[in-house]
Parts: C-alpha cells; sequence; structure tokens
C-alpha cells in the first residue's frame, strides 16, 4: 500500500478533545495515511493528538503554525518536505468564532482575526500545496479539502455574521480554484458542517449551542465530529475521484 501524507490545517486550541476522540487526524491514519498537523499555543493537545496516530504505526508531526501568518505557514510546509517529501491531501479545518455580537456592534480587530484565520489562512496552505501536489510542477496531483460551515448558507444572524461570511469566501475560493487546479491532477472541495459537538462552541460563548438548536436540525440532533471525519475521508478517496468543485453538507437536512 502507498503511503499518504495527510496534512491537516487545525486549530489545536479548539475542539480538540473531540478531534481526538473520532475525528480527521486518528480516522485517517487507521486509513494509511501520515498526518502532519499545525496548532497555535495548545501544545498538549497537538502532542496528543499526533500520540493517538503514532500508536496506530503512523507517523505524525505537530507544528505550531499561526494560519494568519504566512511566515509560519511557509516554515510548516518547509518541513513537511524534510520529513515527509510529499503531500497528498490538505484539510483546511482551522477556523475561529468569537461571542454572539450584531454586524453594528462588531469592531475591526475582531473583523480582521476572523478573516486572517478563516479565510486568508486557508488560501494560503492551498497556495503552497498545490505548488507541492499539481502536474505543472512535475508532481502526482492531490486533494484539498476546505471546511466551511452551514452558517455560509444561513448567515448567522446576531450571532456571528462575520464568521459566516469568512466560510463564505471560502466557499468562492473552493469553486475557483477548484476550476483552476481541475486539469493539474488535484480535486477541491468543501464540506459544511451544521451543528456538530465540539468544544468550540465555547469558545463562542455558548459550550451547549448545539443541544439549544437541536430541535430546529431535521433529523432531531447535533452530529458527530465522526460524521465530519467520514466526510473528508470520502473526499479524500479514489471513490470521489471525479468529484472537484463540490459543497457536501453535513448538517442533518438544515
Amino acid at each position: 500500500m502507498d503511503e499518504f501524507r495527510f496534512e491537516d490545517a487545525f486549530d489545536a486550541d479548539y475542539g480538540w478533545q473531540s478531534w481526538r476522540r473520532s475525528s480527521d487526524g486518528t480516522t485517517g491514519c487507521e486509513k494509511g495515511y501520515d498526518v502532519v498537523l499545525s496548532y497555535v499555543s495548545n501544545e498538549s493537545a497537538a502532542l496528543a493528538v499526533a500520540a493517538d496516530v503514532e500508536a496506530f504505526g503512523r507517523r505524525a508531526l505537530a507544528i505550531r503554525a499561526d494560519s494568519a501568518d504566512p511566515d509560519q505557514i511557509s516554515q510548516l510546509y518547509d518541513a513537511i518536505d524534510r520529513e515527509f517529501g510529499r503531500i497528498d491531501v490538505l484539510v483546511n479545518n482551522a477556523a475561529i468564532i468569537a461571542h454572539h455580537c450584531r454586524v453594528e456592534d462588531l469592531n475591526f480587530e475582531r473583523i480582521q482575526r476572523i478573516f486572517a484565520v478563516n479565510t486568508i489562512g486557508p488560501m494560503l496552505y492551498a497556495q503552497q500545496a498545490a505548488k507541492r501536489m499539481s502536474h505543472r510542477h512535475q508532481r502526482r496531483g492531490g486533494v484539498v479539502i476546505n471546511i466551511s460551515s452551514a452558517s455560509a448558507r444561513l448567515g448567522s444572524p446576531n450571532e456571528y455574521v462575520d464568521s459566516a461570511a469568512s466560510k463564505g469566501a471560502i466557499e468562492t475560493f473552493t469553486t475557483g480554484f477548484a476550476k483552476e487546479v481541475a486539469r493539474e491532477g488535484i480535486r477541491v472541495n468543501c464540506i459544511r458542517p451544521g451543528h456538530i459537538y465540539t468544544e468550540m462552541h465555547a469558545s463562542g460563548g455558548e459550550p451547549d449551542r448545539v443541544d439549544r438548536v437541536k430541535d430546529t436540525i431535521p433529523m432531531g440532533r447535533g452530529g458527530k465530529p465522526q460524521e465530519v471525519a467520514n466526510a473528508v475521508l470520502w473526499l479524500a478517496s479514489a471513490e470521489a475521484s471525479f468529484t472537484t468543485g463540490t459543497f457536501l453538507d453535513v448538517t442533518g437536512g438544515k
């Protein structure tokens, strides 16, 4: 079996416990992937995920890299080049939200930070990945999976329109980038998770958010991180070989 390099740009400061239990990192290594993951400040969380991956007999590398800092992103890819030599799959999973706020009360610093992490960062990660995947650069191809949110469709009024807008921008980027590299061996797709049980909601000031809104979900429950991870792995697999520029909702019908 070929070895695959699975890079996940995610923020280990948000949702890491759910990630350790049942998400892309450990599920990916079960499928034969080596895993590179980035983190901002919670080194212990990132190292715990890496240890889980290594327990499955795969290689793992945890690197501090702020998704809003292009120099740190470049350094991360330099480390990938040294340690692994190539990258097969990029999952742009880094994201932040802030406390509920109406648009008229948003401050510039909050908007700037959210777009830097949620939109600009994933674009920079994808840019670096393409240089290591594209047939134009004599590489073997690859897959980019952007993680958006159902909020890109719903808008999140009175809560975090800024975050929803940043995810909407990622969806536009997905469409354009997918067409740009479609003949270069790179597939680019996007997943829209809905209300998923992760610790990220606590960073928005509402740790019990999923339980509060679950009755608005047609399936009547919140989603599990594993269900999002399964969607990631399908899009990364050969089973999705003719799928690019598409959006997969994992929302329970909402």
